[in-house]
């Protein structure tokens, strides 16, 4: 053989080793989970009882799609938000379920309230159906088994990191714990819906007398001291990112603030703010709960930048419900001014809450971004829920849910891109079967301009020019001509009040959703007769 021919061979003999080599590798890599540098980072960043008009953010737009300030936008000052908005999109008909755990677990699962059962927010002691509610209700919310956003995306080789507030379950189950629903961290998570305390001296509720069964756990380190309990919230959050990406894994934070819910303890950092403002104590420390909120999501951006990960970070920004501003009754225009409602009820402003979708750094060339593109400063107006999270975030990072699993959620990826989606259904179902509450035993059924409200009890206030009496009533509003809803056209529009109510009907039966009962136990339902 000459040295030529040697030459060759042994050429040939390192290009099928390194072709070995190389498959050996890819298939190695393709059964281990995916890690943080072909994976992009998650962080869903919810607010509390934060709703769509609690922010610098103008989210209503005037009759050429521009953004429209009104008085509350120039009330509260975030600009953390706004850092986040002209980077990214906001929704601004995102509606959420008007109370929190129903939003909660809609997130987490997928599903509309109506399937999933949990109808009402869920108290952590007793049961709290309401008098004719159904007793029936998942009062015990998530447990180990179900089928939850983190658990899919812990199997897709993410670490999953819960903190804040869950509210996913009452005491003493397996919903009471966040690690037992797909998390593998939890940090301050437990069955309540409110903390004890938002101040460190009073140790977030710990020994506090009445509020200590509220206590907000694993923050020892910071009892007795000065720090806010957003602030502790964040610089926890802060550590176990610091960490996780210190081990090269793909993370999805979930970051579920306790703010901005009551009680309305002014967080002394932004006091000042807001001393001049003319309004009252309670509404003074709801706006620095809101602009301690931002300065949380300030942080995070801050340190994904410092951890040189914000190209592959995509963050999504959400309320629970509609606000909960000490402004004003829930049935008038106060709180969340110029629209009607607040947290509870029926109307626009009991459901409809702020949405911002953005990579932490934009970078059109970034692998990650490339699969999601997001639209700098744009605004998005057709129609989402909380349940589009759910298939959204499976689909950007390649998970399913099991074949045979209902999800009620629509992919958000057209309209995340700026673009208009035809085939998109301009609909949404809330159900409340419970009651007494704010606003008691309703349903609520948009579909493309019409919205229809279902009272299917007497016992409901009467704020507004519409009373009924005898039985289930309805309301009908045209959001397009009347996007305050001040006008009733149940008695002046027959017809489409009864195709409305129809289709009310159908999307609860299809649901398999439960219905308040009469006085004889039978159920509810909307009908026209």
């Amino acid at each position: 053989m000459t040295p030529l021919e040697k030459e060759t061979r042994s050429d040939l003999l390192h290009a099928m080793i390194k072709t070995r080599l190389a498959l050996i590798v890819s298939l190695f890599l393709g059964l281990h989970p995916a890690s943080a540098a072909d994976q992009p980072n998650i962080m869903v960043f919810l607010v509390d009882d934060m709703g769509v008009m609690d922010t610098s953010v103008p989210f209503l737009t005037d009759e050429n799609g521009e953004p429209e300030r009104y008085p509350l936008n120039d009330y509260y000052r975030t600009p953390s938000m706004e850092r986040l908005a002209a980077q990214g999109i906001r929704l601004n008909h995102v509606y959420a379920m008007s109370v929190c755990s129903p939003t909660r677990i809609s997130i987490m699962t997928g599903q509309n309230a109506a399937r999933h059962h949990a109808t009402n927010w869920i108290n952590p002691w007793e049961n709290n159906a309401g008098e004719q509610g159904p007793a029936d209700w998942d009062w015990e919310g998530l447990g180990i088994g179900d089928i939850t956003l983190p658990g899919l995306l812990r199997d897709k080789g993410y670490r999953t990191i819960h903190v804040g507030k869950a509210h996913f379950g009452p005491n003493d189950t397996e919903g009471e714990d966040p690690a037992n629903l797909g998390f593998d961290v939890n940090i301050g998570g437990r069955a309540v819906g409110a903390p004890g305390s938002y101040y460190g001296e009073k140790n977030y509720g710990l020994g506090q007398g009445k509020r200590e069964r509220s206590a907000v756990p694993h923050l020892d380190a910071y009892h007795g001291t000065e720090t806010f309990l957003t602030e502790a919230l964040t610089l926890e959050a802060k550590k176990v990112i610091a960490e996780t990406v210190e081990s090269e894994t793909p993370f999805y934070l979930y970051f579920s603030h306790y703010a901005v819910h009551s009680p309305f303890e002014s967080d002394p950092r932004f006091a000042a703010h807001y001393k001049d403002s003319g309004k009252s104590k309670n509404a003074q420390a709801f706006a620095t709960l809101v602009e301690g909120m931002d300065k949380s999501l300030g942080d995070m951006l801050d340190q994904f930048a410092e951890l040189d990960i914000a190209e592959d970070t995509l963050i999504v920004f959400l309320g629970d419900n509609g606000s909960d501003a000490p402004l004003g009754d829930q049935h008038v225009v106060a709180c969340a001014e110029p629209l009607r409602g607040k947290k509870g009820a029926h109307y626009e402003g009991g459901m409809r809450v702020p949405f911002i979708a953005a990579w932490a750094k934009p970078n059109p060339e970034n692998a990650s971004q490339k699969k999601l593109p997001i639209p700098a400063g744009a605004i998005q107006s057709q129609v989402a829920n909380v349940t589009d999270i759910f298939p959204t975030l499976l689909h950007l990072v390649g998970a399913e849910a099991p074949e045979d699993y209902p999800v009620d959620g629509l992919r958000l990826d057209t309209l995340l891109t700026g673009e208009a989606d035809p085939e998109r259904k301009e609909q949404f179902l809330m159900h409340y079967p419970h009651g007494p509450h704010r606003s008691n035993y309703f349903s609520v059924w948009r579909d493309g301009d019409w919205k229809v409200i279902f009272h299917a009890l007497p016992e409901i206030p009467t704020h507004g020019g519409f009373h009924q009496s005898g039985g289930a009533h309805y309301e009908l509003f045209n959001l397009a001509k009347d996007p305050f809803e001040q006008t009733n056209l149940a008695e002046a529009e027959p017809e489409k009040l009864k195709e409305m109510i129809d289709a009310l009907a159908m999307q609860l039966e299809a649901k398999g959703a439960q219905y308040p009962l009469d006085e004889a136990g039978n159920p509810i339902k909307p009908a026209i007769h």
